[in-house]
């Protein structure tokens, strides 16, 4: 009777790991053998791994993932992909997000460049980073979206904020002024302080001359490149009905 009033009272306190691990001690005998503190730590461990987990939950929701089930531990291994295992793994374990650093990936259409991106950018939510995914192609569109509701600058404040942005299809269509300043406006936010995702199917050579603005361009990519991890993705296109992470295509 004690162990249910306390159960309740845990609950009312917004303590439900707790809760929940107070109920199974009390269903389990061998639970009375272990000392006060032993149990209180456990509690109090199972508090924080369902923060945690509540927290993780939260942030890949926010983060709107085209491949939110894809996952580092998936990686596709097949040779000649133009990255290893190792590297790959060894990046995502990096300080890339807390330190701000730009994460580059560029290859034909088909080889794994979005699937790797939220890879990387789920792995990161599961760190407790707050993430976001943009497609650069339907950029113009959320753009006109916001200004006309009035928005505009709210949403480039909390992008500011956001820990990584992942810009999928850069390069992929051309760019119209509007999306050209916000894009700028977004890089400048990020610079030397928060990471940035970029997949590309268009060589980082030639986003000088895409972006059109010279002046523009030539601000843009200092603050892309200054800190960037580049990987060239090779090999024929993974597209396929199964994929890791979901099943979902590779891009």
């Amino acid at each position: 009777m004690l162990h249910q009033q306390t159960i309740a009272q845990l609950r009312e306190l917004k303590l439900p790991g707790m809760a929940a691990a107070l109920q199974r001690q009390s269903e389990q005998p061998a639970s009375s053998e272990l000392a006060f503190e032993q149990r209180l730590a456990l509690l109090v461990q199972q508090e924080c791994d369902h923060r945690h987990e509540r927290r993780c939950t939260r942030l890949l929701q926010q983060a709107r993932l085209k491949y939110p089930l894809a996952a580092i531990e998936d990686f596709d291994t097949r040779p000649g992909r133009g990255i290893e295992r190792s590297r790959y793994t060894s990046l995502a374990l990096s300080d890339w997000a807390t330190a701000g650093h730009t994460v580059i990936l560029t290859g034909a259409t088909g080889c794994g460049k979005t699937w790797m991106a939220c890879a990387l950018a789920q792995y990161a939510c599961r760190q407790g980073h707050s993430t976001r995914y943009l497609r650069v192609p339907r950029l113009a569109e959320e753009l006109r979206t916001l200004r006309a509701a009035g928005s505009y600058t709210k949403w480039l404040a909390q992008l500011a904020k956001t820990q990584v942005v992942v810009l999928d299809d850069w390069g992929l269509v051309g760019l119209d002024a509007l999306t050209r300043e916000a894009l700028m406006e977004i890089l400048d936010d990020r610079a030397g302080t928060r990471a940035t995702l970029v997949t590309s199917q268009l060589p980082v050579e030639h986003w000088h001359a895409w972006i059109g603005d010279p002046a523009m361009a030539d601000a843009m990519l200092d603050r892309m490149l200054q800190q960037a991890h580049r990987i060239v993705l090779k090999g024929e296109s993974l597209r396929t009905p199964e994929r890791p992470g979901g099943g979902l295509p590779a891009t």
